[in-house]
């Protein structure tokens, strides 16, 4: 013979908690026990446990009785018989009294499609000044022969015979605890409530399909490497009247042939020789915007960076824009001719007695 668990020791409170301390740890309990949401083994039981535990305790006089003389005082009271002096609450009930109806009875309802992800390759020009670009892709749609409702054009979806159109299958149960209700979804109609008869040709009464399309995605100047844009409705097909998902696009930058990207700024490394650096000159430069001139004073150290003021990328969602920063590479030479080393020779000759520092 089985032992009844101490109905406290069910909702894991002490004997001194409140209604309110009752009822918190019965809803707990409950979500997660739920035979809508727990499909493991046992969680059946071990909702209809709770919920015998929640009836007592949730219950001024019941709970009373039970504090008294336990398990052995509810079986000899009214309290046990069930009926109007019981009670009964099914699954359903008791979720949607403490869930808001999130049971298989809203399961009939409008449901929105599921989302699509891709993702599509811009340049760095493209992220710097936004771009239009085609995206093909694959999603599922409403069948275009039965426009969505899985039967052959002409007929019509009939009403559940095993359910009678409520999507649900109600089995009670009684103990001498009470009524219990177990609320399942209808295997036939699996909570639609409309069975085909007579299924689309095309779809295989499915009332979907896949289709190729092709959408226009518009992508804002400044975008970033991983940035995800959402396109409301462009995703898989709703059912039941529902609305289509949405579509998820990642981008992905492509590596720039000579420019690096730092936040809004760009960088480009100009490289020039130990001539220059020593005279200085006036540079040629590429931007996004096309070529720039750049003057680089005598004297100049590899390393120093010259700011070109609105050359960079454009602010996501701003006018403005960052900076282009150059900058400078002195390179020196890895073998020489013969009269490149005299030269160098006589610089070297000439710099030594130089006296200033």
């Amino acid at each position: 013979m089985t032992t009844k668990r101490d109905y406290y020791d069910i909702l894991g409170v002490d004997k001194n908690a409140t209604d309110d301390d009752v009822k918190k740890a019965f809803r707990k309990k409950a979500f997660e026990y739920h035979p809508d949401h727990n499909h493991e083994e046992g969680a059946t039981e071990k909702f209809k446990e709770l919920n015998e535990a929640y009836q007592v305790l949730s219950d001024a006089d019941k709970r009373s009785v039970y504090d008294r003389y336990g398990h052995a005082g509810m079986e000899q009271t009214q309290f046990g018989q069930g009926g109007a002096n019981g009670f009964e609450f099914g699954f359903g009930d008791i979720f949607e009294a403490f869930f808001g109806g999130a049971t298989t009875a809203n399961r009939q309802a409008p449901e929105k499609g599921a989302p699509l992800q891709y993702s599509m390759t811009i340049t760095l020009e493209e992220a710097a000044f936004g771009t239009s670009k085609e995206l093909p892709l694959t999603r599922i749609e409403n069948c275009t022969e039965c426009q969505g409702l899985g039967s052959k054009p002409g007929t019509q979806p009939m009403r559940c015979p095993q359910c009678g159109g409520s999507g649900q299958i109600r089995r009670t149960q009684s103990s001498v605890f009470g009524r219990f209700t177990n609320i399942s979804t209808c295997p036939q109609c699996r909570g639609e409530g409309k069975v085909v008869a007579d299924p689309c040709p095309k779809c295989r009464g499915t009332g979907k399909e896949r289709q190729q399309r092709t959408v226009t995605i518009k992508v804002p100047p400044g975008v970033a490497e991983g940035t995800q844009m959402r396109i409301r409705g462009e995703g898989n097909a709703g059912s039941r009247g529902g609305p289509a998902g949405d579509l998820y696009v990642n981008l992905e930058v492509l590596e720039h042939a000579f420019f690096r990207r730092d936040g809004d700024n760009i960088l480009y490394g100009l490289k020039i020789n130990v001539a220059q650096a020593a005279l200085g000159m006036e540079a040629t430069v590429p931007t996004l915007d096309g070529d720039a001139k750049i003057k680089i004073p005598a004297g100049v150290q590899s390393g120093a960076a010259f700011r070109l003021k609105n050359r960079g990328v454009q602010h996501l969602n701003e006018r403005s824009r960052g900076d282009e920063l150059v900058t400078v590479h002195v390179l020196t030479p890895e073998s020489l001719t013969k009269e490149q080393r005299q030269l160098f020779e006589k610089l070297a000759e000439i710099l030594g007695t130089d006296k200033k520092k």
